[in-house]
């Protein structure tokens, strides 16, 4: 008795199937992975706006994260810009002074002595910060105008205004040194405006 072959067609068809199961298999295990993925922690994860959120008293003064206005956030150096402010308001909310020293211009920081930088915002808490626009202004620098709140120990606020919440909304000059964007010294020639809370 001899042992009949298989059919052909049998065998044809059994391939297809296993390369589609197999196919759909990772496809889905691909899909499923993005879909159930966890986001990855994104601190100071850029927030735009129009305008800054609400705060009540008791919660001032808001954010550390810096938030941007649309304008901004359509600018060409709104990632460098905004990346140096927030080292800026992060070196004063932690009291880094060396990272501080690392988000300002050179000139800036032979302004301020360690201590003295310290003794100057010992309690010094920044929030509610809203970048409104970005400006060209000479050669290698910009002009921010930027908007937050500080509070701070009376005792340790500016002397003509005595407040333990201040509003305030200033244009900080920008240089350019050695690749990128630092806070730099102001001219003097514009006073910020402030309020209390």
């Amino acid at each position: 008795m001899t042992a009949q072959p298989r059919p052909a067609s049998r065998q044809r068809w059994l391939i297809p199937v296993l390369v589609v199961v197999i196919s759909l298999t990772v496809g889905i295990g691909l899909l499923a992975r993005e879909l159930y993925r966890r986001p990855e922690a994104q601190p100071h994860e850029p927030v735009v706006t129009d305008s800054p959120s609400p705060v009540a008293p008791e919660a001032q003064p808001g954010s550390p994260i810096v938030e941007v206005t649309p304008d901004v956030f359509a600018h060409p150096q709104y990632q460098s810009v905004r990346q140096v402010l927030q080292g800026y308001f992060d070196a004063i909310n932690f009291r880094d002074y060396p990272k501080w020293t690392s988000v300002v211009s050179r000139e800036r920081a032979k302004t301020k002595t360690s201590s003295e930088w310290k003794n100057d915002y010992q309690s010094t808490r920044d929030g509610s910060i809203l970048v409104y626009r970005i400006e060209p202004g000479s050669p290698g620098t910009l002009r921010v105008l930027v908007a937050f709140t500080s509070t701070q120990d009376v005792d340790d606020a500016p002397v003509y205004l005595p407040e333990a919440c201040i509003r305030w909304r200033l244009v900080l000059p920008l240089r350019l040194e050695s690749g990128s964007w630092r806070v730099d010294t102001t001219d003097g020639g514009t006073s910020p405006e402030h309020e209390r809370c």
